[in-house]
């Protein structure tokens, strides 16, 4: 049985301050960067967003914007057309609907377009200090590598990472894990010798064994 409890104190000594790596001054700002991260590095969207928000420094200024000059500011990001029609509707959605103020709630942040289960859970998390746990996919692969959870898809793991973690340590958990995925257990090529969780971990267990 995976000892989740020691795991996450590991972690909290691996990454003693946990917190997002995209730059951001307001939940505004937050929510533009996480859609912008879809696909894409944080590192990558710290250099786009500067300029955007240069030119757009409100959710007015954004949803007024012209779509064309959006995407020319967005371009290396991928997915600049897709992304500026979900940044765009989202400015509008939130002038329309909610008097110009990012939604505070998991709920209501859904609504908005562009904006996901994940997107949702991190602004929510990031940006109001609340908790949840946002499944990205990191998160899907190191929870699953370390046995924390067993899911074939992100609603699942968020469901069982959340039975497997304290709500009040949900929000930290969420980036001990994704850092932990982005600098130690990579995708193709994790660094299992120097890693703090080997003893704890599914996946060097099994791949010990062959």
């Amino acid at each position: 049985m995976t000892d989740t409890k020691a795991i996450l104190e590991i972690l909290a000594r691996d990454f003693p301050d946990p917190k997002s790596e995209l730059c951001f001054h307001s939940p505004y700002e937050l929510i533009v960067a996480v859609i912008l991260s879809a696909q894409c590095t944080d590192k990558r969207v710290n250099t786009v967003t500067p300029a955007l928000f240069r030119e757009a420094p409100t959710v007015q200024a954004l949803a007024a914007m012209p779509v064309e000059r959006l995407e020319t500011l967005i371009r290396s990001c991928g997915f600049y057309h897709a992304k500026a029609a979900h940044l765009k509707e989202m400015a509008q959605d939130v002038v329309e609907r909610f008097g110009g103020r990012i939604p505070d709630t998991i709920d209501e942040l859904q609504t908005l377009s562009g904006v996901g289960r994940k997107t949702a859970n991190v602004v929510y998390a990031v940006g109001f200090g609340g908790q949840a746990i946002a499944v990205d996919t990191h998160v899907f692969r190191v929870s699953n590598r370390l046995g924390i959870v067993c899911a074939d898809n992100v609603s699942d793991t968020e469901k069982q990472l959340m039975q497997a973690i304290p709500r009040e340590q949900w929000a930290d958990s969420h980036h001990y894990i994704l850092l932990h995925g982005r600098y130690v257990c990579k995708a193709r090529k994790p660094l299992c010798d120097s890693c703090s969780l080997r003893d704890y971990c599914k996946y060097y267990k099994d791949n010990e064994k062959r």
